[in-house]
């Protein structure tokens, strides 16, 4: 069985249900997180946050042997940002125990 995804949307919703405030206020303070957290790494500053992990910008090496998987052709790949995530301590615990098979927990 497939996982739903879970949206910006979802979270804007669950941060309304818990907070009562206005679905506009979550959705721009939302925003504002993404658009500064995408401005931080553009600026190739490393993001930590706490119980969570943190977000960097690693610079992949320019390549002269490459190949496009469709037509097999010989191209050149420069080098490049790449947005990576490491999880944090605490949400590796958090999730270490999940299986294909256990359901999802449920908050006490």
């Amino acid at each position: 069985m497939a996982v739903k995804k879970y949206t910006k949307a979802d979270i804007i919703d669950a941060l309304y249900e818990k907070t009562g405030m206005g679905r506009k206020e979550i959705r721009s303070t939302v925003d504002l997180l993404i658009e500064e957290i995408r401005d931080a790494l553009m600026r190739r500053q490393v993001i930590e946050l706490r119980g969570l992990g943190t977000f960097e910008v690693k610079v992949r090496k320019a390549r002269q042997h490459a190949r496009n998987p469709r037509t097999g052709e010989a191209i050149t790949i420069r080098s490049h940002g790449a947005a990576t995530f490491r999880a944090g301590r605490d949400l590796k615990q958090a999730v270490w125990n999940i299986t294909d098979d256990s359901k999802p927990a449920r908050k006490r």
